[in-house]
């Protein structure tokens, strides 16, 4: 009798995880997990930045490998640079290409037509949004409490040190303080709510609204 071949075959981390979920799935035999490749474009040079870097510390470097660029830009400059980047990563050939593309952008008062134009653009990129209306904050504020009032950043700030006794915007061990103070899993849940609430196909004028927690929903999965 012919000895049975072994399959040798790389799997992305969601086809392993898939693969134990099934029932009486056939036994892989010397399966690869195949590390993802994340780049994240921000546009702060140290909130957003600081936040993530916080978050994907905790992620195992075998599965997925995330780089964080705080562009200091805003909006369809930060798009473009997450273009940019993509662009100059295929020119790497020792480099893979990125499995993932995010942005993270704010609205806050910038006009409702470049804001809009971000979105579309990135759509048209296949680069996915993690974008807030009116700012990151909001994110932040999700963790404590329900928040579907219009407010500006500078409210969202003034919440934040009444709940935590200070809060400044450039805290590097902002992600610690929320896992430690906060509430993950309601400011997602929160987060879907108002988007559901209030989405109209009109991101600058869907407000309060965040998609941070799509992004963190999908690196939690790398946990």
């Amino acid at each position: 009798m012919a000895k049975k071949k072994k399959h040798n075959r790389k799997l992305n981390f969601q086809e392993f995880v898939n693969s134990l979920k099934r029932e009486n799935t056939p036994r892989i035999i010397d399966t690869k997990i195949e590390r993802q490749y994340f780049l994240i474009v921000t546009e702060g040079e140290k909130t957003e930045p600081n936040y993530f870097k916080g978050l994907t510390s905790q992620l195992p470097d075998y599965l997925v490998q995330v780089e964080i660029i705080g562009e200091g830009a805003n909006t369809v400059s930060v798009v473009e640079a997450a273009i940019q980047k993509k662009g100059e990563r295929k020119q790497q050939l020792l480099q893979p290409d990125y499995d993932e593309i995010w942005v993270v952008f704010d609205k806050d008062d910038f006009l409702a037509q470049r804001f809009n134009s971000a979105v579309q653009i990135a759509k048209n990129q296949d680069i996915k949004l993690a974008y807030s209306n009116e700012a990151f904050e909001l994110w932040y504020v999700l963790h404590f409490q329900y928040l579907d009032t219009a407010v500006n950043r500078f409210q969202y700030i003034k919440i934040l040190k009444e709940i935590l006794g200070d809060y400044k915007k450039n805290n590097d061990q902002m992600y610690q303080v929320l896992q430690e103070k906060g509430d993950e899993s309601k400011a997602i849940s929160w987060a879907k709510k108002l988007y559901k609430e209030l989405h109209v196909d009109n991101p600058a004028a869907e407000k309060p609204t965040t998609l941070v927690h799509l992004l963190v929903e999908r690196l939690n999965k790398f946990k």
